[in-house]
């Protein structure tokens, strides 16, 4: 069998006026005289990214594009020059790659999802999520060179946006590379105690399952199946941590540190390798998991079953065909592989239970499109992503992605952000240009509100805003200023409590059931831990009238001030609290 070059400079060599030959000689000119932070040339990174795709088994386009994904962001070319020189499709991919290279991520917990979703939107062809994640994996693979706040903010990153979306893609060895790239600079202490503690029980593992292995080889040649290879798969740090957690830390519950994965021809071959492990060895009871009926949602198919083996030591094993072991390695990217087969055929009439159409239409273009050549229109077309066409993903101006529908104005961006900054909004910044605050907008587009203090929202807004529970706050707010002369105000409560369990709960409870609103929650515990300061923002939604004067000036209606003190009353008398006090802001 012809082996695939797995070097740009092979690939060049076989084909010297390639694509991919010319996108090497103009990525290395255009970066002549760079230098990285190591020291080392600046075109060392795009081959390497260039070379990743290749092993991912990926198209000369994507591979071209590869090779020049930096030259817009770095250099003096320009998405025109890319465009005269390479053509609308390499242009488009290094254009996607550029605009996701903006998104930034500081680990706010609800913006991962966010992120995600606006990568895909932004790569309507998926082949720029390959150049992004193979990207991603060299910067990882380089990051000792740069500072400890950067490693630490782009590892994070990469831990959580940049790895989930690889697995999500069904790509579990480049998922699970980028995970342990990145857990030694966010977890560094668990990191050195899992090599301290677990480097000599993988050499165990693997030692007892060299054991195991000819047993199986054996079992099933007798049985007319020939393997096409049996190796050890180690479970990796990053992920061994994560199920270490869920088991105490107790290493002997983990029984798929080494497992034994059998790679055979057939899916028939793969329930017969299964019937012989289990009349070799008894299986555990609920061990056994069929991803081959019921693939996992990215696709992957495989057969675990775990059993009590050779000296009652449990061990997991893994049986998968050839295609599924790809699948399970490269996901998405695997499907440039391999021509339509009987197998596949029947892959993609089990995904198609579980998996949405237009995804399942996608993955055969891409197979078919090995019969064919060049990059024909057709082709083209069936490789734009459409998950996501009803939402839009608009950035603030600090990276923070926000989720809106498609056709959403800078007004639904604005309400999106906050509510104080939509009923403040006199203005928008797209992309540092001043738009209408009709401008819809688009998945990529850099918004900045301006805003005014005091303002209120035009009733005009209700013609073009397109979210309804924007249009809801707009019309509330319209309603309220025609009666309220004054904002709602506020009092926050401070509570000296002894630091229990329970205390909190307790506290908002008897707040809920005075019907005052909770707006915002804060909480300190002093240095011996004895004690806890707890402050609360609670909403009076009523308009302020004459009666008690609190500082500042202020004046609180009777009816709250007597709602307030009964309040207090009750906080003294839950368990644990010590000193009460508040105060009008």
């Amino acid at each position: 069998m012809e082996t695939k070059p797995q070097t740009i400079k092979e690939l060049i060599k076989e084909n010297p006026n390639s694509l991919i030959s010319q996108a090497y000689f103009f990525a290395e000119n255009a970066h002549k005289g760079q230098k990285r932070l190591s020291g080392e040339p600046y075109f060392n990174h795009p081959l390497k990214v260039a070379e990743n795709l290749i092993n991912l088994n990926l198209d000369e386009q994507t591979i071209a594009a590869g090779l020049l994904h930096d030259t817009i962001e770095d250099t003096n070319t320009n998405l025109e020059d890319i465009r005269k020189k390479f053509g609308d499709q390499i242009a488009f991919l290094i254009d996607g790659v550029t605009k996701i290279g903006k998104i930034k991520y500081r680990g706010v917990e609800n913006q991962k999802e966010n992120i995600k979703k606006l990568i895909i939107a932004l790569s309507e062809d998926i082949r720029v999520v390959f150049i992004k994640l193979s990207d991603r994996l060299h910067n990882m693979q380089t990051l000792k060179t740069l500072s400890p706040e950067k490693q630490k903010r782009i590892a994070l990153e990469t831990y959580e946006i940049y790895a989930p979306l690889a697995y999500r893609l069904g790509m579990h060895k480049l998922s699970g590379e980028l995970e342990d790239l990145a857990f030694p600079y966010l977890y560094p202490n668990e990191h050195q105690w899992l090599v301290n503690n677990i480097k000599e029980k993988y050499s165990e593992r693997e030692n007892y399952l060299k054991r195991i292995k000819p047993l199986v080889i054996k079992a099933l040649e007798n049985a007319g199946i020939k393997p096409i290879h049996i190796d050890f798969r180690a479970k990796r740090y990053a992920s061994l941590y994560k199920k270490l957690l869920r088991y105490e830390m107790d290493i002997s519950k983990i029984h798929d540190l080494v497992a034994l994965r059998i790679v055979v021809q057939t899916i028939s071959d793969c329930y017969a390798a299964l019937g012989l492990i289990h009349n070799l060895w008894p299986p555990l009871p609920g061990r056994i998991k069929d991803y081959i009926a019921m693939p996992k949602p990215n696709g992957y198919r495989s057969i675990h079953t775990t059993v009590f083996c050779v000296d009652q030591k449990i061990v997991e094993f893994q049986i998968r065909t050839l295609e599924m072991h790809e699948e399970a390695e490269h996901g998405q990217a695997a499907s440039w592989k391999y021509s339509e087969t009987k197998e596949t055929k029947e892959y993609l009439e089990k995904k198609s239970v579980s998996t949405p159409e237009k995804e399942i239409e996608w993955v055969k273009k891409l197979r078919d499109w090995q019969k064919e050549t060049g990059d024909s229109p057709d082709f083209i077309d069936s490789l734009k992503v459409d998950f996501f066409k009803d939402r839009i993903f608009a950035i603030t101006p600090k990276g923070t992605v926000v989720d809106l529908p498609a056709g959403a104005t800078p007004i639904d961006f604005a309400y999106q952000i906050h509510s104080d900054i939509g009923n403040q909004c006199v203005g928008a910044k797209v992309n540092n240009h001043i738009v209408p605050l009709e401008y819809e907008l688009r998945s990529g587009d850099i918004v900045e509100i301006i805003i005014q203090k005091g303002k209120k929202p035009s009733a005009s807004w209700l013609n073009f805003v397109k979210k309804a529970s924007v249009k809801n706050r707009i019309k509330k707010n319209l309603k309220n200023s025609q009666f309220k002369t004054q904002e709602p105000k506020q009092i926050e409560l401070k509570i000296v409590a002894e630091n229990k369990t329970e205390l909190l709960k307790n506290i908002l409870t008897t707040i809920s059931y005075s019907r005052i609103n909770v707006k915002r929650v804060s909480s300190n515990v002093d240095n011996r831990g004895q004690f806890q300061t707890i402050k609360i923002i609670c909403k009076i939604d009523d308009r302020l009238s004459s009666g008690h004067r609190l500082s500042g000036g202020h004046r609180l209606s009777g009816g709250h001030k007597q709602k307030i003190s009964k309040l207090i009353l009750k906080l003294k008398e839950v368990k644990n609290v010590k000193e009460i006090d508040y105060r009008f802001v």
